[in-house]
């Protein structure tokens, strides 16, 4: 998906790029799969702000994706490639045989008018269809893998992403995920075949500050530039740090790693993204 560059009449558009929509199916979302999900803008249920510098964006409604497939051996034909406010890939708009509609993640080279299929059993490995990991010949790349059978996909979701079947080894099939993990999950869980299309997502400049409002992305002040009641790390003469870490206003330090060593899931972690295996930790 090629982009394209705005005019340079400002110096906000002058080097903003914007993707240029070809692919995109013309008209509107299916009314029955959209829903308004209200926003709170970083703050939770007692409407206190715990994930700062969010708000101010522009309505969006949200597309129910059908992450589970549950559909098996309908087939569904594309009726169209839409824009998904709420993540960065693109969507497919389907048709079932049986009348039913549903949205499900646009894998890479799926077009208007394809068909798809969400198998019980084995069947044809193209790409879109859903099958059981235990079915999937090993070495494709897959997407929208499960971690717990019918719970939906979990894994793997995001623009140009795919995670990689690399062997079948009892009940647990072993995954390469995109972050360089190597994983066992369950042979019953489900996936898709393909990689999830729009790979150049991230490569799109902003082009200026009020864009990224436009997203709900408000400005972020660096610790050292405020004054010393306002930030552990502010005031002093000069750009100082005062000695110390970085750490939020509330001085909690920022950059650790936050997962429990002691997860009950880390027995099935092959290899960590960094890679160091789980028995060199022990």
């Amino acid at each position: 998906m090629p982009y394209r560059p705005l005019h340079s009449a400002s110096a906000g558009a002058r080097h903003a790029t914007i993707p240029d929509f070809a692919e995109i199916t013309k008209g509107k979302p299916e009314k029955k799969l959209t829903v308004k999900v209200p926003y709170r803008a970083g703050r939770n249920w007692q409407g206190r702000i715990t994930c700062r510098h969010k708000g101010g964006r522009h309505d969006r409604q949200y597309r129910c994706v059908d992450f589970k497939r549950r559909k098996l051996d309908i087939v569904g034909t594309v009726r169209g490639i839409e824009y998904d406010p709420y993540r960065n890939c693109r969507i497919a708009y389907l048709t079932y045989a049986d009348g039913e509609k549903a949205y499900i993640l646009a894998p890479k080279d799926l077009a208007d008018g394809a068909q798809v299929i969400s198998y019980s059993g084995a069947g044809d490995p193209n790409v879109g269809n859903c099958f059981e990991l235990r079915y999937i010949p090993q070495g494709l790349a897959v997407h929208n893998v499960e971690l717990n059978p019918g719970r939906g996909g979990q894994l793997a979701r995001s623009a140009g992403t795919f995670a990689r079947l690399m062997a079948i080894d009892g009940d647990f099939a072993i995954l390469a995920l995109p972050s360089g993990e190597l994983r066992k999950v369950l042979a019953k869980c489900r996936a898709t075949i393909g990689e999830v299309g729009r790979a150049d997502a991230n490569v799109r400049n902003i082009g200026k500050a009020g864009r990224n409002r436009w997203l709900g992305v408000r400005p972020t002040v660096r610790g050292n530039a405020m004054n010393p009641i306002a930030h552990p790390l502010g005031g002093g003469e000069g750009h100082t740090n005062g000695g110390r870490q970085h750490c939020s206003p509330w001085g909690l330090r920022e950059g650790t790693k936050t997962r429990n060593k002691k997860h009950k899931s880390n027995i099935f972690i092959i290899r960590r993204r960094d890679g160091r295996t789980m028995t060199s930790e022990k």
